[in-house]
């Protein structure tokens, strides 16, 4: 039978505060490793990601600092100390932390760079127990002054692998260095490998090594499928319909462009996704983050900034659009469902020249699945999928509607000249003008999600009629240009084929037109 937390000699206000979370027992890492690190050991935690890691540095630290190394709180000196690799892990870990912290009267405060420091050197000021932080922005902050190490009684180190990966490894150094040695230390790691073994030499004393797991190793609770496509349409379709269903799932792309591009796609197909990735500043990623955590999206679209130390609960399922590079990486963004014991399935989708790629792959990351050969409709596809979400449109395919009755949206531009009347061309780009200078009214149908457009400035005013044709076939359609106003427009009879998009403010749009008649243009200038 598996010790409570109180019998593993957790005190009794942290008992009561793990209860309010919901947490009743501890993980196989917590059982191994707290009762050394609340006697005060320098200890080597290895564990699969999901295992229960941040609970088993956590308890322990406010324990003792709230404890026998309880102390008075000083400005810029906390007592604790916890080091991770990215801001979403610093955040996450933080949000484990607090309500531990609360029940012990200790301060917590996160430090991060990628935005304003004011905040954090407030905080710091006003005096903190535990700090968590980046590597980066910690050195900053030490070579101006504003904070101390020098008292330093329980280092962790989370994520150390990660860590190394990213070459923090000597900023990790130096931090440490200015830690006394006479302080704990605990390390936490996936892996121990790419220099994690230099740390451990160098700043861990009689240290003590908890394994739960196999370097490496899958998570059980863990279902892996590859789905094999022929081709690039055939995988769009099929990631599209992955992304439909009711629960929480999380897309990995290569680049930060595809993530971004792939979050607006879904979301304009009625599947509320939001991206993570390097690009975006803090408050996008919490922002984007707290969408998804809430539910208020149900996808999230990364890159692997997001493969490591992001912890939503109840991901169910876990998409490598692209397959990543190396099975460390693919072990790790698989990571985000299947946590703390729940279920969760994992699908790669391989193009026909990623095959031998990925077989490599797997079995170095002693995965052992057979690709299935599979459309957007194939059962397993439907079966994985489950109930598809309310609201979710279908992958995007051309709807036939009488004339007159499509809308339609298209940007490009302010709108550069005003009339009343007819016109006749060919091919006419929109460029770029100042909002609210001048606008045209009129109604236009295309192709290519331009259907019917109109615009009304603040100043410059004029109607015209324009009927869009490609193919014979013509429309109308109302429409609105963002920035302008209203429009109406009235074509000839046949049916078209209608689309619809909306382009923001300024820039390039391009429609094919035919007609004719009289033209009268008036020139709207500033007041």
């Amino acid at each position: 039978m598996t010790a409570s937390f109180a019998e593993l000699g957790v005190p009794a206000p942290l008992v009561t505060a793990l209860a309010n979370g919901g947490i009743t027992a501890p993980f196989p890492i917590q059982v191994d490793t707290l009762p050394d690190t609340l006697a005060g050991r320098d200890v080597l935690g290895r564990g699969k990601t999901g295992s229960g890691k941040t609970l088993a540095f956590s308890i322990p630290m406010v324990a003792r600092l709230s404890g026998d190394l309880a102390g008075p709180r000083r400005p810029g000196k906390p007592r604790g100390l916890v080091l991770a690799p990215t801001r979403e892990l610093a955040t996450q870990i933080t949000a484990t932390l607090q309500p531990l912290a609360d029940a012990a009267g200790l301060r917590v405060t996160t430090i991060f760079g990628g935005v304003n420091q004011n905040r954090q050197v407030k905080a710091l000021d006003a005096g903190v127990d535990i700090v968590v932080a980046c590597p980066g922005r910690l050195e900053d902050l030490m070579k101006q002054g504003l904070v101390s190490l020098g008292s330093v009684v329980v280092t962790v180190l989370d994520e150390a692998d990660h860590m190394a990966d990213l070459g923090f490894l000597p900023g990790v150094t130096r931090i440490l260095k200015a830690t006394p040695d006479t302080g704990q230390r605990l390390l936490f790691s996936a892996t121990l490998d790419n220099g994690v073994d230099v740390l451990v030499k160098k700043f861990l004393h009689n240290q003590v090594l908890h394994s739960v797991d196999e370097a490496n190793s899958p998570v059980a609770a863990m279902t892996h499928h590859v789905f094999d496509v022929a081709g690039a349409a055939d995988k769009k379709d099929l990631v599209h319909k992955l992304a439909s269903g009711t629960g929480r799932r999380i897309l990995f792309m290569r680049t930060k462009h595809q993530a971004r591009k792939l979050a607006k796609q879904l979301t304009e197909a009625g599947i509320p996704s939001v991206d993570l990735h390097g690009n975006l500043s803090q408050n996008a990623r919490d922002r984007n983050l707290a969408a998804f955590s809430s539910g208020e999206a149900r996808v999230l679209v990364a890159t692997d900034v997001a493969a490591r130390g992001v912890h939503v609960d109840e991901v169910e399922l876990v998409v490598h659009v692209d397959p990543p590079a190396e099975h460390k990486a693919y072990l790790h963004r698989s990571g985000r469902t299947a946590r703390a014991g729940s279920a969760g399935d994992v699908v790669t989708v391989v193009l026909p020249d990623q095959r031998k790629d990925l077989a490599v792959l797997m079995r170095k990351a002693k995965i052992n699945v057979t690709p299935q050969q599979v459309t957007a409709d194939s059962p397993a596809v439907t079966e994985l999928v489950g109930e598809i979400a309310p609201h979710v449109i279908p992958a995007p395919k051309p709807a036939t509607q009488p004339a007159g009755q499509g809308g339609g949206r298209r940007g490009g531009g302010g709108g550069q000249r005003a009339g009343d009347g007819q016109r006749s061309g060919g091919r006419r780009r929109g460029g770029s003008a100042a909002a609210g200078r001048t606008s045209t009214e009129g109604g236009t149908a295309g192709q290519g999600g331009r259907a019917g457009g109109a615009g009304q400035g603040a100043r410059g005013r004029g109607r015209g009629a324009v009927a869009g044709s490609r193919g014979g076939a013509q429309a109308s359609g109302v429409g609105r240009t963002t920035g302008g106003g209203r429009g109406r427009g009235h074509g000839s009879a046949g049916p078209t084929t209608v689309y619809s998009s909306e382009t923001p403010g300024s820039g390039a749009g391009e429609s094919t037109r035919t007609g004719a008649g009289n033209q009268r243009r008036r020139r709207a200038t500033r007041p």
